[in-house]
């Protein structure tokens, strides 16, 4: 399963948002430095779908606020 994810990094709080067109934006309190955001990404999306860190992975957006997530 693919999923579009908007990321916002730095928040008070972690959660996830569904929004209309089938994508998710997740709030995450890590910061965008040196990879943390993302982990933290893979890890409550991991949490949030029930399935191992391991079979989460960013597929396209790396560095950028807009993701593809690509789950196993």
């Amino acid at each position: 399963m693919k999923i579009q994810v908007k990321v916002i990094a730095g928040s008070r709080q972690q959660k996830i948002e569904e929004l209309p067109d089938g994508g998710l934006k997740v709030h995450l309190t890590a910061v965008r430095e040196k990879n943390k955001a993302n982990q933290q990404l893979i890890k409550l999306l991991a949490e949030h779908y029930r399935v191992p860190n391991s079979r989460v992975e960013i597929i396209q957006g790396h560095l950028f606020n807009q993701k593809v997530i690509k789950i196993n």
